[in-house]
């Protein structure tokens, strides 16, 4: 229920609630009154007070019905006599403001003040007559010839006013009382269930606003306020998260600079040097000069590739380079993987070698130039580590229940069991003596894998080789 309408029914139910304990306790009030004070407060003369008051109402729209000349007759005179008499009340009639018949005697002076007070104008039924008070009703008649007539009813009224005003008294003290008692419960339940976790919201919104996110918001409060607590907590996580990956794209920026930035000075330093030698006439010989010429090039081809590979991996991290994923054969695409890297293994002296131990077509999804940096990544750091005559590198395809596995394995001299769980971290060397790249091929190789919502992984021993496992979802 919205708060404003849990509000209205909240002082409408207060309300009725004081007016029933009002009624409640009045009737308890008049019980216990007459029971200690006796008849003074019988109920019996409320209820033949409004029996009397009924009863001449009766009589006025009878008369009503007649005509003036009629209310002369002796005997609707007898008649309305016993009537009112029984009623203990008093019947005149008049023209003129001049008493044609009463069924009682009234000074003259009371008569006139009776029907000047029981005039139409009158906006009350009781008047005073000689110290007692009467309750009155009153039938007018207007003549052919143009005089006023009318018949006027009166009735005592014999209850006990300073009881009745003792009684409205004690009514009006305890609806009050209620009243207020009630009002101040609702207040209540309203400053704990909204002023209070409002105000508490306001202090956390305003650390917020500051940006201290470290202050838990507890759901607390009523409906909306609850509401807006559970949602002011999802933002503070939300904005905590934010705040935790801008800081560690941050802390990556810089890490990334400073690293880059050191890697790169080797071959600059490099290509300055020999460029310098060729300058001072070290290199005197043409011989001498293409050496140079040519190192200088290999190392400059070097700091492209490490650029190349730093802007990669940023944009891999930052989730900036899109995917574009098409259904493929997995035997298909590794035998022109192989086919395209087998020239350069030759090259190296090593033979490369594709394993099939697939029963049937196994279906991947995949972005097919993405995988293929994580197969040349994976092969480059193969051949730079692979040191033997014979050296070999086996791509093995095989498969499970859901998955697609592809192993690249080299016969290399492996890599140490304490330094294989940081192989895929960024600019990590297993041996630093050895660096020819960015260190970034095996953290740009676990980046495209896991953007294929697949598992990378390498088991390694030493004098052994090491084998890299990747995973695949079946399609």
């Amino acid at each position: 229920m919205h708060l404003t309408k849990r509000f209205f029914t909240m002082n409408a139910l207060v309300v009725l609630l004081s007016v029933g304990l009002t009624v409640l306790a009045v009737i308890i009030f008049v019980a216990a009154h007459t029971k200690v004070f006796g008849n003074e407060a019988d109920t019996k003369e409320f209820q033949k007070a409004f029996e009397v008051r009924a009863a001449i109402s009766q009589i006025k729209r009878e008369a009503q019905t007649l005509k003036f000349e009629q209310l002369l007759d002796a005997k609707y005179q007898q008649e309305l006599a016993d009537r009112v008499n029984a009623l203990d009340a008093s019947a005149i009639i008049f023209k003129n403001r001049e008493v044609v018949y009463a069924t009682q005697n009234f000074n003259k002076i009371d008569i006139e003040k009776s029907l000047m007070l029981s005039d139409e104008q009158s906006t009350s039924d009781e008047i005073e007559l000689d110290g007692k008070t009467f309750m009155f009703t009153r039938a007018d008649y207007k003549l052919s010839s143009g005089d006023a007539a009318g018949m006027l009813l009166l009735a005592p009224m014999k209850l006990k006013t300073n009881f009745i005003k003792l009684l409205g008294i004690f009514a009006v003290s305890f609806f009050t009382f209620v009243f207020l008692l009630t009002n101040l419960w609702v207040s209540y339940r309203f400053s704990r269930g909204i002023i209070r976790p409002i105000s508490r919201l306001k202090d956390v919104a305003q650390k917020i606003s500051e940006g201290d996110l470290s202050h838990e918001i507890a759901e607390e409060g009523e409906g909306e306020v609850r509401e807006l607590g559970r949602t002011l907590e999802l933002m503070r996580i939300k904005l905590k998260e934010a705040v935790y990956v801008q800081q560690k794209y941050d802390d990556n920026r810089k890490f990334l600079v400073s690293s880059i930035s050191h890697d790169l000075k080797t071959p600059v330093t490099s290509i300055k040097g020999y460029i310098e030698g060729i300058i001072d006439g070290v290199a005197k010989t043409p011989e001498k000069m293409e050496e140079y010429l040519e190192t200088a090039r290999s190392k400059a081809i070097l700091v492209n590739a490490m650029i190349d590979d730093l802007l990669l991996y940023s944009k891999l991290d930052l989730n900036q380079l899109p995917y574009h994923f098409e259904k493929s054969d997995l035997t298909s695409y590794f035998e022109d993987c192989v086919a395209d890297h087998r020239y350069e293994c030759e090259k190296a002296n090593l033979t490369l070698t594709l394993i099939n131990e697939l029963t049937e077509p196994v279906k991947v999804l995949i972005d097919r130039e993405r995988l293929k940096r994580v197969v040349q990544n994976i092969l480059d750091n193969a051949m730079t580590y692979v040191e033997k005559i014979d050296g070999r590198i086996d791509i093995i395809l095989r498969e499970t229940r859901t998955s697609a596995i592809i192993e690249i394995k080299d016969n290399g001299k492996g890599i140490p069991e304490s330094k294989l769980p940081y192989i895929f971290e960024r600019f990590y060397q297993v041996d630093p003596s050895r660096k020819s790249g960015s260190g970034l091929g095996l953290a740009i190789a676990k980046q495209i894998v896991e953007g294929h919502d697949g598992k990378i992984w390498a088991t390694s021993a030493l004098g052994e080789g090491t084998r890299i496992m990747i995973s695949l979802k079946k399609f």
